[in-house]
């Protein structure tokens, strides 16, 4: 049913108890940094990780100088792990958490709580967990975000230009992972192959977009550094004109890095919920992805600068609490920071 090769799944376990941070730093991004002079008038895309609520039965908390990021932006792109639904079909597989499942109204707290403005936030339906409640919680999803006001992409392989103050934003998703079988994907959620396919020539629906991103869902899970096919692929995605990419799926943070025009941040870990409730340190540590883009008429649509801000997903009883990692205290908060440290410097 799913296409992930053996070596994948036999290592998973491992990784999962103990994500590896086994790579070479060089070459990548700082965590902050410009491209142009400050322009006189920019937008602001937020780009946050994986939404579920495995590790949450109430919606997480979360830290007032995260709430404020997130308020002030004009846009927020993520990815959303879960099927929202009401009741899940997959009973047992969800109480274990090996299927994930939300409801709209745990959603919808989990928003308010984090300063995400519905009408401001693009959800990404391209991932491996997307049918974990077959395929009437896919509609029974879409029913759901869209009565919420969310957009969502990943369903189809053209682009989605969404306002964001005087700029359009397009954004496109895929995913290289499924966990059913190829024929309930087709026509649900965009697979890698299908999307560089209906793309080779360049990315469809782009005239008159100021920017174009990218939300694949890709890489090995629980690896801090990208495999080299990642990054193959982010160059591809380079050469086709995208701008931005922010990937998703590996579930700890990765690094960026600058391939010709295009920056591309590789992973930015789990927003909120998206594993078990007692996941290992690693796995906590996130990132919320702030990009200002220029409204200036002579560099309209380019990145301006970036910030990777970090983030830590702390339990608090039956729920998670988001706080800035600055914030983790004792040896954990030294081994967090650390970690981020060998990816950002």
């Amino acid at each position: 049913m799913s296409n992930y090769p053996l070596s994948y799944k036999i290592s998973w376990p491992a990784r999962f108890l103990k994500p590896s941070a086994a790579g070479d730093a060089s070459g990548y991004l700082p965590g902050e940094g410009a491209l142009l002079p400050r322009p006189a008038r920019c937008v602001r895309l937020a780009f946050v990780g994986d939404i579920s609520a495995v590790a949450n039965r109430r919606a997480p908390a979360c830290d007032a100088q995260l709430t404020a990021l997130l308020a002030s932006a004009d846009l927020v792109i993520g990815n959303c792990e879960s099927p929202v639904v009401g009741k899940p079909s997959a009973r047992l597989g969800t109480r274990l958490g090996t299927r994930h499942a939300m409801t709209a109204e745990f959603l919808a707290d989990a928003l308010a709580a984090t300063g995400i403005a519905p009408a401001r936030l693009v959800l990404s339906l391209a991932n491996n967990h997307v049918l974990d409640q077959g395929i009437e919680g896919y509609d029974e999803t879409r029913a759901a975000l869209a009565r919420l006001g969310i957009a969502t992409i990943g369903t189809a392989a053209g682009l989605l230009a969404v306002a964001a103050g005087p700029l359009r934003i397009g954004l496109a998703a895929y995913t290289q992972w499924r966990n059913a079988d190829a024929a309930a994907f087709g026509g649900r959620a965009v697979m890698a192959d299908a999307f560089f396919a209906a793309n080779r020539g360049g990315i469809e629906g782009a005239e008159g977009v100021d920017l174009v991103c990218a939300v694949p869902h890709w890489d090995w899970e629980f690896r801090h550094f990208p495999r080299a096919a990642t990054r193959a692929e982010a160059r591809r995605l380079a050469d086709l004109g995208v701008g931005l990419v922010a990937g998703h799926h590996a579930h700890v943070v990765q690094p960026m890095e600058r391939i010709g025009g295009a920056l591309v941040a590789y992973g930015l870990g789990d927003f909120f919920g998206t594993a078990f409730a007692r996941q290992p340190w690693p796995g906590r540590i996130g990132a919320i992805l702030t990009v200002e883009v220029s409204a200036d008429a002579g560099t309209r649509g380019q990145v301006a600068g970036w910030s990777m801000v970090p983030l830590f997903r702390e339990r608090d009883g039956d729920r998670e609490r988001l706080v800035p990692l600055e914030a983790v205290e004792g040896r954990l908060g030294a081994k967090a920071r650390a970690r981020w440290a060998g990816l950002f410097g």
